[in-house]
């Protein structure tokens, strides 16, 4: 696969390893990767829990990207969340200064980089099996679970490309 950092993902050929119909998932999290990386490379710390005009922080949307692709990728894999994963979610969105933007990132480095892994694991045959939603069991697909994963993902990365700009034009005014 073509690495040009001027050519979008979905336009620079098949992730290695990944069933055709699932590189568009892997896409949307390379190229969600890429951008949060740039636009965050030179947000000062001290602006990563500002909320200008009340949209959520940068680091929301970075607990968040993470968390979503582990707690969707965990569905569809047919497991349900564990007590870990219930309590990293209550915790997305609360300030907490301690956090550093390298943790922040780094950690959706790894969750980014661990849904690859899955996506090049997960067999044709398993996209329509039916997986089970929450503690309500709402029923989807391998496929269905994936997908969301890309869209929400590429949702969040839109949200945070927007906060990290305002605020770093805030900051050179």
């Amino acid at each position: 696969m073509a690495n040009n950092q001027q050519t979008e993902f979905w336009l620079s050929g098949p992730v290695a390893g990944i069933t055709p119909v699932l590189q568009p998932v892997a896409h949307a999290i390379l190229q969600s990767q890429r951008e949060v990386q740039a636009a965050v490379q030179n947000l000062p710390e001290i602006l990563l829990w500002q909320r200008p005009g009340g949209v959520a922080p940068v680091a929301f949307h970075l607990q968040h990207l993470a968390g979503v692709l582990d707690r969707l990728f965990t569905y569809a894999r047919g497991e349900q969340l564990s007590t870990e994963q219930l309590n990293a979610l209550q915790k997305e969105g609360i300030e907490n200064t301690n956090i550093s933007l390298a943790h922040l990132l780094q950690h959706f480095k790894e969750q980014g980089n661990s849904a690859i892994e899955q996506l090049k694991n997960t067999k044709d045959e398993s996209i329509f099996e039916t997986r089970y939603v929450g503690r309500k069991q709402i029923p989807s697909n391998v496929l269905g679970l994936l997908f969301h994963a890309a869209e929400h993902t590429q949702r969040h990365t839109g949200q945070l490309l927007v906060t990290a700009r305002v605020l770093n034009n805030k900051e050179n005014l």
